[in-house]
């Protein structure tokens, strides 16, 4: 496979917004890294023809862990799959867990990546958020972390309520300051069954509105890219030579293995994911069991795959790889499905690759769904 992908469930406290699966409880920590220790080695099969590229810890607050704890997880890597010489291992890490004496601990381990949830630089955001870090200290840790760290990304959150046009400028041109490489930027999104869908539900927070979201969206592009940054997906930009090889991989298709509860692995054609419950994935490993239920793709889901991965990328979606790998029914479809949006100025064909265009960057995934398959045999 290109990558592993670590998932921590722990978090200090819950954002209102997020819906991933952690647990606020650390009691279950140090099993819990026995246990992902005891899947990779349980799985190593699975990993027999392929050469790891990238190890992403990912959750959940994967920064909670303690340094020894990380290199141990990474030490299994290395003892059970083949690792190429230089691979790309990154931590996601909130601000409030990077003193400097932690930093520096991890500049001596394998880790050679940070992903800091930053979010806001505006205090009142991280508030409504209910973010664990406060705004100065999220400065404060960037700026102690490019002393010791090349590669780092930042997190950012565009459509937060009463983010006017000139914060949201102002958050960007922050992080710019501070000579970030890379920036992962996605909209406040409301999500079932969380806290910020329960306040907008009683009136407590504003509802979201989705024309200043596609505001900040543009405005976000605009000044990257003048400053220099390549938007290489949707949601991403990087200077040239610091795009996520961790992420890439998705995005173009290549096989990982998800390891940790909640999970999800994927190899080209089944897609995997472990339960998301920390108890019963703990007990499930323990057996030697694997807690994951297995989809198999068909053809029209892997043909659905690779346009929606395609079509958020600066790579777009290859119609003779299309005609190459589905056949010639599925490239004169995509075809037509495609032309309402060219013709619209959403999307654009060069050679035989559809790209989506700047305007049509903030509906990608709904310009994807319409080149879907559904009832193709």
């Amino acid at each position: 496979m290109s990558g592993i992908y670590i998932h921590i469930p722990f978090c200090k406290q819950a954002c209102h917004y997020c819906d991933f699966h952690f647990s606020t409880s650390f009691r279950k920590k140090e099993a819990m890294v026995s246990a992902l220790r005891k899947e990779l080695e349980i799985r190593k099969s699975e990993g027999r023809d392929n050469l790891v590229e990238t190890i992403y810890f990912g959750g959940g607050t994967p920064s909670v862990l303690e340094t020894h704890e990380i290199e141990s997880v990474i030490d299994t890597v290395y003892r059970h799959y083949r690792v190429v010489s230089r691979p790309e291992i990154t931590l996601e890490a909130n601000p409030d867990d990077l003193s400097d004496a932690r930093i520096a601990q991890l500049a001596d381990s394998r880790v050679n990546r940070l992903s800091i949830g930053v979010q806001s630089f505006c205090e009142a955001d991280l508030i409504l958020m209910n973010r664990a870090h406060r705004a100065e200290e999220a400065e404060a840790c960037l700026e102690r972390a490019c002393k010791y760290f090349d590669n780092i990304s930042v997190d950012l959150i565009y459509g937060i309520p009463n983010m006017t046009r000139e914060l949201w400028q102002q958050n960007i041109e922050k992080v710019l300051s501070l000579d970030i490489p890379h920036i992962s930027s996605y909209a406040l999104t409301v999500e079932p069954k969380t806290a910020l869908a329960r306040f907008i539900a009683k009136g407590t927070i504003a509802p979201l509105e989705e024309g200043v979201a596609r505001e900040h969206f543009h405005l976000l592009i605009d000044i990257l890219e003048t400053a220099g940054y390549v938007h290489y997906e949707t949601s991403n930009f990087g200077k040239p030579g610091y795009f996520s090889k961790n992420n890439t991989a998705y995005w173009q298709g290549k096989k990982y293995l998800g390891i940790g509860p909640s999970a999800h692995s994927y190899n080209g054609v089944q897609r995997g994911w472990n339960i998301s419950n920390n108890s019963k994935y703990l007990r499930a490993i323990q057996a030697g069991e694997l807690p994951m239920q297995v989809e198999h793709l068909s053809k029209n889901d892997q043909y659905n795959e690779y346009i929606m991965t395609g079509l958020r990328t600066i790579w777009g979606v290859s119609l003779s790889k299309i005609e190459l790998e589905f056949g010639s029914k599925y490239r004169h479809y995509a075809m037509r499905q495609a032309e309402k949006h060219i013709a619209e100025q959403l999307l654009s064909l060069g050679g035989d690759t559809l790209l989506v265009t700047k305007k049509g960057k903030f509906l990608a995934d709904g310009i994807a769904a319409d080149l879907f398959m559904v009832n193709l045999s």
